[in-house]
């Protein structure tokens, strides 16, 4: 349009593209074009230009734009705490979403979608209830995009009679979604025969299964150790015409028969399945080669991971631990050698717990919180009582060639012990459960201290990680020890 100037519907249009492009860059031109022809008072373009910046995950200028706007209107709410939620700023959504009902500002359907992912981000279910109880106050619950989101934040906060409640006594019609939603809560929270169930009687209600409920059933299969029910129920996928296997179902069948031991049938299906495997195929059966220490797979594994141009710090740190478990210092050496020529860093483990409103974090070996004495005499006593029940600390998962009584020191102080330390110290209803969430798979060691001071201490304990949740009750999990 070099030939006649543009105004504020052109520029509305044009960042309305720029947001379903994810094109940042574009839309800062664009920005800069708003500015100079005077149209930055316009609420609609300062609305549009903020929802390019939030979905596009440039965040600092989403908030700066925002905090400039002179006018608010719900709208620009939505796209600030939907761009928060959506970019790994869960307190930051939930913060504002109490913000803007602080200024009297009324939230709709959209806001109460990204405050509820906030809230399944970050585990914090009194939020959640207290958006739900508003959501149902406004009649929102009539919308099935709500409700549905109301179902997995109850399952991702480990929640599933209360997800199962909503499912129930929906107002609105359920859809395949709402099926799907139910069967993964199911799934994710050890509920995996009636995971299963729920899956059957969805085809008889006369609901055609999609990609999405073969996957759902399969991760139930997958969490519960239900290898043939698995293989059965791919089986039986592969011939439904309507569904075609994408690369997360052959993903799931690799870890379902990794996790059992099958190691040499999940590198047969990677190496047959139609579609160009992916690095996570690859990483996938390497966590199973950790679990049953087979060297030479995951040497293979690691080999097709290179040659794939991964550079995940998982790669090399699963590598590292499966010659660490089998001592050979050596090769671990190289590992890290390659690791910092490649300035590939780790991921550090962290876990969090919501103690009254009040969300406390903690990484490996931390020092940092202010109740840090009462915390570490703590973990002494939970050592000495749970020895007494015949804990040894499982010092394989101390992936260092130390001394043994460094690395029974080391394992004591990983994040998830901290966090039930200060749970067990500042939760003292014993009727409420301690939640811990964590960004990364719980190890070996940390599981069974978890079993035993649910045991010892007489407290129910769930732990959600990377994959799934754990609840520890009287000395067992909900995993079955498999996962």
């Amino acid at each position: 349009m070099l030939t006649c100037k543009p105004d504020a519907l052109t520029c509305s249009f044009t960042l309305k593209a720029c947001a379903r492009a994810l094109a940042c860059n574009e839309a800062n031109q664009i920005h800069s074009q708003v500015v100079r022809f005077g149209f930055i008072a316009d609420i609609l373009l300062q609305t549009t230009l903020l929802d390019v910046y939030a979905k596009s995950g440039y965040l600092d200028n989403a908030h700066k734009l925002f905090d400039e706007m002179s006018k608010k209107d719900v709208t620009c709410w939505n796209a600030m705490i939907s761009g928060l939620a959506q970019g790994n700023q869960p307190n930051e959504a939930l913060q504002l979403f109490t913000r803007m009902r602080d200024l009297r500002f009324k939230p709709n359907e959209i806001t109460v979608l990204g405050a509820l992912s906030a809230c399944a981000q970050l585990g914090v279910v009194r939020e959640g209830e207290n958006i739900y109880s508003y959501i149902k106050n406004q009649n929102l619950d009539t919308n099935e995009q709500v409700c549905n989101v109301v179902i997995d934040m109850f399952g991702k906060c480990g929640y599933v009679t209360k997800a199962y409640q909503v499912f129930n006594s929906m107002k609105c019609t359920r859809t395949l979604v709402t099926w799907n939603t139910m069967i993964m809560v199911l799934a994710t929270n050890g509920e995996s025969l009636e995971a299963l169930k729920l899956f059957d009687q969805m085809s008889k209600e006369r609901f055609r299964p999609d990609n999405v409920s073969y996957l759902a059933a399969l991760c139930a299969c997958n969490h519960a150790g239900m290898v043939e029910n698995g293989v059965e129920l791919f089986e039986k996928m592969t011939k439904d015409v309507s569904v075609v296997p994408n690369i997360k179902h052959y993903g799931t069948m690799v870890d379902l028969l990794g996790r059992s031991g099958r190691l040499h049938e999940a590198y047969n299906v990677i190496d047959s399945i139609p579609i160009k495997p992916d690095v996570i195929l690859w990483q996938t059966l390497l966590g199973a080669c950790k679990t049953y220490g087979n060297v030479e797979m995951a040497e293979k594994a690691s080999r097709k991971l290179v040659e794939m141009g991964s550079s995940s710090d998982g790669d090399f740190v699963l590598l590292s631990n499966i010659y660490a478990a089998q001592r050979r210092w050596k090769d671990v050496g190289i590992v890290r050698d390659t690791m910092r020529n490649k300035e590939v860093k780790k991921v550090p483990g962290f876990s969090y717990i919501d103690v009254d409103g009040v969300i406390h974090k903690f990484v490996n070996g931390d020092r940092s919180h202010l109740n840090l004495e009462e915390i570490y005499r703590k973990i002494e006593e939970i050592m000495g009582r749970i020895m007494e029940y015949g804990y040894v600390a499982d010092t394989g998962y101390v992936l260092h060639d130390i001394g043994l009584e460094e690395k029974e020191n080391a394992l004591s102080y990983h994040s998830e012990k901290l966090a039930v330390a200060f749970g067990l110290i500042k939760m003292s209803n014993e009727s409420n459960p301690i939640r811990i969430n964590k960004n990364l798979r719980i190890c070996g060691d940390c599981h069974e201290v978890m079993k035993l001071v649910s045991k010892v201490y007489k407290r129910e304990i769930i732990v959600r990680d990377r994959t799934r949740f754990h609840n520890f009750k009287n000395g067992s999990c909900s995993c079955k020890d498999y996962w």
